[in-house]
Order: structure tokens, then sequence, then C-alpha cells
């Protein structure tokens, strides 16, 4: 009896494993369901915009500790070497030259239509094979985009080949590292894409889909705009920030009018650079008739540009504890100087008028976090000047 009983659990076990695994071919089938947003119109023109350009690097932030933290990969090594001040100095800019070049966003660009576009009918070559002819264009120095692929079908038709079949020709005569011929497990299974989102793995599957699809792709665009939405509900933005993918993030949220969560989450870290920034690049995309390039103007010369305040808090590690000076001391004991001060007091005006008009969405959430804001600034100026004042350091 217990030898019947334990091939009815096997045989149980082996109904619900193939269960399992219907369920899984299913929605491999199926795919990842349409995104809700979408970029109605080509954004290309406005992405690549200079001035679209430098805002979106500048909310992005260039945390070197963040860029070039340890990953997960086969080399992970580190290097020890012995340098001058002025071979520091130039090892310092280089490292600001590749944290820019490790930043740089994947483009966002209109989704390439997939139409037939046919070359020539032939009736005399019909029934010649009973299987499709693929010629494929392998021209060494061609960029994969440039490739004519082309396919003969049973009927003598003569057409160029489909987007799918294009992609696969390249990645088998042109294969690149990481990408898959194949749609991976975690783009075509819903629920293993849901648990990566779940679990906060932003990053992670923003990486692999700019391995796996070019940027003007259907599946491109689904996959990051289910990314962003799920982002834009766990409100975790800070995860992408200084990486690539931020930039495209905050574009996304601009466009499609959704940015006071961004916003809140930019006020509460006191980015408050940033969120006048974005509130200026949803202005730009809408084409808001509000006067944001006077306020950067005045930021921007208040503030150094993200490069260069990244640069000074490299060269900050060489001076001695004792040689700097009771300002620097002071600056860096309340984490601001007296342009930080003023350059808060102009950001602040432009978000409380942002928060006034008709384009922002939570106004009680944005107003408690400006509020709060403010009094903690004030309390920080306050001691700002009371130490300043107990030292008798003149006012600059």
């Amino acid at each position: 009896m217990s030898l019947l009983r334990h091939i009815r659990k096997l045989n149980a076990l082996q109904r619900l494993q193939l269960g399992v695994e219907q369920q899984r071919r299913q929605l491999s089938d199926t795919g990842l369901k349409n995104s809700t947003l979408q970029y109605e119109k080509d954004p290309q023109p406005l992405f690549t915009d200079a001035e679209t350009q430098r805002l979106l690097q500048s909310m992005t932030q260039l945390q070197l500790d963040k860029v070039f933290r340890k990953r997960p990969v086969a080399d992970n090594s580190t290097e020890t070497k012995f340098m001058t001040t002025a071979q520091l100095e130039k090892e310092f800019i280089h490292t600001i030259e590749k944290a820019k070049k490790l930043l740089q966003m994947p483009p966002v660009v209109k989704v390439k239509q997939d139409t037939e576009r046919i070359i020539s009918k032939d009736p005399a070559l019909k029934d010649f094979a009973t299987t499709k002819y693929v010629f494929t264009d392998i021209t060494f120095g061609l960029q994969n985009s440039q490739r004519k692929v082309v396919v003969r079908d049973v009927d003598g038709t003569l057409a160029y080949a489909s987007l799918d079949i294009t992609n696969r020709m390249n990645q088998l005569y042109f294969p690149l590292d990481g990408r898959k011929s194949y749609t991976p497990r975690m783009f075509s299974d819903e629920i293993l894409f849901q648990r990566c989102l779940d679990e906060h793995k932003y990053e992670f599957v923003l990486d692999r889909l700019t391995v796996q699809y070019e940027p003007n792709e259907l599946q491109f665009h689904n996959i990051s705009a289910k990314v962003f939405e799920h982002l834009n509900e766990s409100k975790q933005f800070d995860l992408l920030r200084s990486t690539r993918h931020f930039g495209p993030m905050a574009f996304f949220y601009a466009w499609h009018r959704c940015i006071d969560d961004l916003l809140y989450d930019m006020i509460r870290r006191d980015y408050l650079l940033n969120a006048v920034e974005l509130i200026a690049l949803s202005y730009k995309l809408h084409k808001v008739p509000v006067d944001y390039k006077q306020t950067l103007k005045e930021l921007n010369a208040l503030q150094p540009a993200p490069d260069q305040r990244a640069l000074a808090e490299l060269r900050s590690y060489l001076k001695k504890p004792n040689a700097k000076g009771i300002q620097d001391e002071i600056q860096t004991a309340i984490g601001k100087t007296e342009k930080d001060f003023a350059a808060d007091e102009i950001s602040l005006k432009f978000i409380e008028q942002y928060i006034g008009s008709e384009h922002a969405l939570k106004k009680v959430q944005l107003e408690l976090a400006v509020q709060t804001l403010k009094e903690f600034n004030l309390e920080k100026l306050q001691l700002y000047q009371g130490l300043k004042k107990a030292h008798g350091v003149q006012a600059s």
C-alpha cells in the first residue's frame, strides 16, 4: 500500500510540474502586455536638443562612488599606484571624463514600424523550393542598421526582411556580447518580469534591455515604460540616480505630465536645482509660456556644474585637515555655502510658482515638502551665521 501511495504522489507531482511548464509556455507566447503610456509622436528632436541634454545630465548627477561602485562582474580587481600631485590631478580629470562616458544615456526615439516592402514578384520562381531563402549583406565595416537583408519567398516574391528576421541575421553574422537570438525569459515571462520589478531591480532590467533590444524597437519602448511606471509607484527614484537611465526616466515623466512624485523626491532630498530643472524640462516639452531660462541662468551662476562639483570633491581629499580654514570647516559641517543658501531661495520661489499653477497634480504633498525644507534650511542658515559670528569670519 505504501508503494502505491508513493506512486500516486509522484504522478501528482509530475502533473503539477507539467501544468507549471504549460503556463510558462503560454506566458512566453503572449509576452508582456503593452504599456499604457506611449510616445504619441517622435520624441527624438526634443530629447537630443542641447538644452534638454544639459538638463537631463544635471538631474542625473555625477556621484562617483555610485558610478564606480563594485559590480558582480568577472574582473572586479583594483589597482594601486604611487603618483605625484600633478599626476593625481590629471587622473582626477580622466576619472570625471570616464564617469561622464559611463553615464551616456540611451537615446529616446520613435518606434520603427515593421512594414512590408516588396522588391519584385517573379512567378517563374514559384515552387522552385519548399523553403524561404534569406540573403544578408555581410560587408565589413557597416552598421547593422545599414545592412540589407532580403527574403525570397516560395511564391517567388522578393522582399526586404521583417525587423525580427533582420535582427536575427545581424546577430547571427555579427553577434553582440550579451544579446540573445531569442527573447530572454525575464522579458517573456510576466511573472518573472514582475518579480524583478517587485524586488526593485530596475537598473538590472534596464541594462539587460539596452543589450537585448535597439531603442527603436517596440519591445524596448514597452518594457522601459513598464519599468518607469512601476518606479513611479514605488518611489525608489534614487536607485537610478547617477546611472545612464535616470535621464530617460525623467524625460518620460516630463513628456507624460507626471513629474510630481519625482519632484517631491528631489525636494525631500534637498536637490532643489534638479527640481527646478525637472519643472523647466516639463515647461519646455509642453511649450508652457513660463520664462524658466532666467531662473536657470541665475542658478548656474551660483552653483557649479556636476563635473566641476565632482572634481572639487576629489580635490578636497588632497587637503590636509590642518590646511583647511575655519570657513571651510563650517561649510563642511553645515553642508552648504552662502551661495547654496541664495540658490535655494531662488529655487524654492520657482518651485512654489509651479505648485500654485494648474500643472501641479499633487499640490498638498508638494507644499508640505517645501514647507518642511524651508524650516530645515532656516535652522541651517541660523546655525551657519552663528558659527561664522562666533569665529569672527567676515561675510563673503
